[in-house]
């Protein structure tokens, strides 16, 4: 019987598709050709890094393309610092840990804690996902405490309307009570081998707090132990996936 050839969207479908544990071939990039191209949208410096980083790591170690578009620069995040001086400090931050997980970073240009969604920041960041042309994104879970995580969410979900995109769209969760709110996992992605990296590249936001393992446990560890547990797995992370029949963002 000869074996069928698997198309680009058949493996998108294929390995992506139901609930449970996300069953991606990481380790190898030989059942697809070109890799894949993985985007990941998040508000500041440090949210793609916590809400996915492992997940990131593991598709660049297997070859395939990541970027990371950060909505803002987190520019209004360090006390003490003006704009132009944390933007800085922040960008370096996260173009390290993005060179860690083996990501592109790219900076959308937001003001921090001041993001808007309108006609004219669609544009912009269609603009850019289709420069990246996407086989699968990954963005905030749009109910948030935080405005710019819930800007980007729904900047990202009405880019990808306007783009007619059918690839997949997974919602991550970022310091899951105090932030994201209502989040029930469709699917998860075992970390275990790169959580290592996760929390190398996390500990690149020094800014933010992230100088201690104590600390980064609160915050993150606890998370990734909880998610995994409800797999089986030492450490995972978990996402909604988005059914495009489900979207009504006007």
């Amino acid at each position: 019987m000869t074996k069928k050839k698997l198309s680009r969207r058949d493996f998108v479908d294929s390995s992506l598709a139901g609930i449970g544990l996300l069953s991606i071939p990481f380790n190898s990039t030989a059942q697809i050709n070109p890799p894949l191209k993985v985007v990941c949208i998040g508000g500041h410096p440090d949210d793609p890094e916590t809400g996915c980083g492992g997940t990131l790591a593991k598709f660049a170690k297997a070859g395939h393309s990541v970027t990371i578009i950060y909505l803002t620069s987190g520019d209004a995040g360090i006390r003490g610092k003006t704009r132009q001086e944390a933007a800085a400090i922040r960008i370096d931050e996260a173009e390290k840990a993005c060179a860690i997980l083996g990501a592109k970073a790219v900076f959308a240009g937001q003001p921090d804690g001041d993001s808007v969604v309108n006609d004219e920041w669609t544009v912009k960041l269609r603009k850019l996902l289709e420069l990246e042309k996407p086989d699968l994104a990954f963005t905030h879970w749009p109910i948030d405490s935080h405005k710019d995580h819930m800007v980007t969410s729904v900047l990202t979900q009405r880019a990808l309307i306007e783009m007619e995109a059918k690839f997949p769209l997974y919602f991550y969760e970022v310091y899951t009570g105090r932030q994201t709110r209502h989040f029930h996992p469709t699917d998860y992605v075992d970390i275990t081998d790169t959580q290592e990296l996760k929390r190398e590249a996390v500990f690149c936001h020094k800014s933010q707090g992230f100088v201690s393992l104590d600390y980064y446990h609160e915050i993150q560890g606890m998370m990734e132990d909880f998610r995994g547990v409800s797999v089986g797995v030492k450490a995972a992370e978990a996402f909604v996936k988005l059914e495009w029949g489900q979207m009504a963002i006007i």
